[in-house]
């Protein structure tokens, strides 16, 4: 399979996992509207090239697509870190959409796909001009929500990310961008 044909693929797979998701947030129950839930969220994050954990934010849309079994969720987030000794300060901006199946009401487990747009801002003193990508990748991950109030609930969210290698200016050329990111959210169903 040819790169522009394995593009197209990724692109339809992301497009359906939007379309899914936002299916699910007009999915009736009953007469009313299934719960859907905006969650803003905090979180630590770390690249399969680092030993350091760093800050990431994330808001969330998140619906039921079959009641009481399957949700569909888009998230944006925002997280960023420094590579090569502080030579490369990396900025990601992913759009992501995913699929949770909830066994349990409050525990759930998924994957899903998402575009990261990678912003590389070099040391100014390295004269390396800064640039910015585009990128598809994919994600496995789970979390458990702990209800705190009528409406309200703590979501506790982690996941893997998987990306392909990254090319810097910088010598090794190529890093591994993959991730994992751990984060609490706050659920607020309207």
């Amino acid at each position: 399979m040819n790169i522009g044909t394995l593009t197209a693929v990724r692109r339809r797979f992301l497009s359906l996992m939007l379309a899914l998701s936002l299916c699910g947030l007009g999915v009736m129950q009953g007469g009313v509207a299934s719960a859907t839930e905006l969650i803003p969220s905090v979180g630590l994050t770390r690249s399969a090239d680092s030993d350091e954990a760093k800050s990431l934010y994330g808001l969330a849309l998140r619906s039921y697509i079959v009641p009481h079994a399957i949700q569909g969720e888009i998230q944006g987030q925002y997280r960023q870190e420094e590579l090569y000794n502080g030579d490369l300060h990396l900025k990601t901006w992913p759009v992501t959409a995913s699929l949770y199946v909830a066994p349990i009401q409050q525990v759930y487990v998924g994957a899903g796909a998402g575009w990261y747009h990678n912003t590389f801002d070099y040391r100014d003193a390295l004269n390396i001009p800064n640039k910015t990508t585009e990128q598809f990748g994919v994600h496995v991950g789970g979390g458990m929500q702990l209800p705190i109030m009528p409406g309200a609930a703590l979501d506790l969210n982690g996941r893997y990310v998987f990306l392909e290698d990254q090319h810097s200016e910088l010598i090794p050329e190529k890093f591994n961008p993959d991730f994992w990111s751990a984060s609490l959210g706050l659920a607020l169903k309207f």
